[in-house]
């Protein structure tokens, strides 16, 4: 059985693209991308970040998805491919949150992971 639909890089949910364009809209440079990206540190040996950007780096990657547009460095694109960029709120707060398949261990914390 093979699967004619490939597994996109990064995605993003309405509701995190809604969020995220909120707050884009109230930054004064008016930022045109979110960056999303994974960096050395923490207990588990990685964790994520994000941040607005006003372009791309020429090693970037391009996602538009859901009305925001995202770039992602080339280390990092290793390490998010099929991850999901959620919004969640709750009872212990609100924030956003990555939804990563390739993540095989994380800290009780959960703000940091390894993969194999």
């Amino acid at each position: 059985m093979s699967n004619s639909q490939t597994t996109k890089l990064l995605t993003i949910t309405p509701k995190a693209a809604e969020k995220v364009t909120t707050f884009m809209k109230e930054e004064a440079d008016k930022p045109e991308f979110l960056r999303v990206y994974v960096q050395g540190g923490g207990c588990s040996g990685l964790s994520y970040g994000m941040g607005f950007e006003q372009k791309a780096e020429e090693d970037d990657l391009v996602i538009e998805e859901n009305g925001v547009k995202m770039v992602i460095d080339s280390y990092s694109a290793d390490y998010l491919k099929g991850a999901n960029v959620d919004y969640i709120e709750s009872l212990m707060g609100a924030g956003f949150k990555i939804n990563n398949p390739n993540v095989t261990k994380s800290c009780s914390c959960g703000s940091s992971f390894s993969t194999s």
